[in-house]
């Protein structure tokens, strides 16, 4: 069986391609102004990379923009696709922490990866992907810079804004005061660590969480998550394509 899932991200657009539940053909693209295209893109380009012609694979959209995007065929929830996508790289988790671009979700597990309840940052950047965007831009690097300047800290300034226009201007001040960018990155990888804690607070302490999404390639990330909760990360090889993985997997079960 062969069946394909397209993730529509506010930042990145990505699609995977399973032959026999294993992973076949990947593709990630920016999603810019216009998601219907760009999905259109990334499955052909997925296609491509598992070697296929151009066809119609049995496939289900999801993400910020799987309405937009107008695939046809089947959506589903972000939730559901993360979760589903969790469980099948890394089963022992009961956890799952997607950091995306516009939002960051924590997702408790029940046996064979059911949702059994979920908490979502969707209404502030604070914490997600555009918030490192903008942090970064501030200090003049990407997310791996951050992780960079991060490693080098003794320590961590404190970011007291909860908004992310707000933080960037802290930010600027602090660099204004002279205080290392260093010890400013690592202020914002805790910040971040501190508004997931939160969310992870609301649907239940679990035993081991599941890291997916862009954010997940930051080690610092993933280094001031586990020292917030106290927990184990788990990292699959490819952390920004889990959710199209996990949408291919619901279109093999249809």
């Amino acid at each position: 069986m062969i069946t394909a899932g397209i993730d529509v991200g506010s930042v990145a657009t990505k699609a995977v391609v399973l032959r026999d539940g294993e992973l076949a053909g990947k593709a990630l693209l920016r999603t810019g102004a216009e998601p219907r295209t760009v999905a259109r893109r990334a499955y052909l380009s997925a296609l491509t990379d598992a070697g296929l012609d151009e066809c119609e694979l049995p496939s289900v959209v999801t993400g910020y923009g799987r309405v937009t995007a107008q695939m046809g065929g089947r959506t589903v929830t972000e939730i559901l696709s993360a979760a589903r996508g969790a469980y099948a790289v890394a089963p022992h988790a009961d956890g799952v922490i997607d950091l995306g671009g516009q939002d960051t979700k924590v997702i408790r597990l029940g046996p064979e990866g059911v949702v059994t309840d979920f908490a979502m940052n969707d209404k502030c950047a604070a914490g997600t992907g555009r918030f490192v965007e903008l942090m970064g831009s501030a200090l003049g690097t990407d997310l791996d810079g951050l992780g960079d300047l991060a490693a080098g800290a003794t320590e961590a300034v404190r970011i007291n804004s909860t908004c992310a226009v707000f933080a960037e201007s802290e930010v600027v001040s602090l660099i204004a005061r002279g205080v290392s960018r260093s010890e400013i990155a690592a202020g914002l990888f805790a910040a971040i660590a501190s508004r997931v804690t939160a969310l992870a607070a609301q649907v239940g302490e679990a035993g081991c969480y599941a890291f997916v999404g862009g954010g997940a390639r930051s080690r610092a990330l993933r280094s001031a998550l586990e020292a917030a909760l106290g927990k184990q990360m788990v990292v699959p090889a490819h952390p920004q394509y889990v959710v199209a993985l996990g949408a291919a997997l619901v279109a093999s079960k249809d």
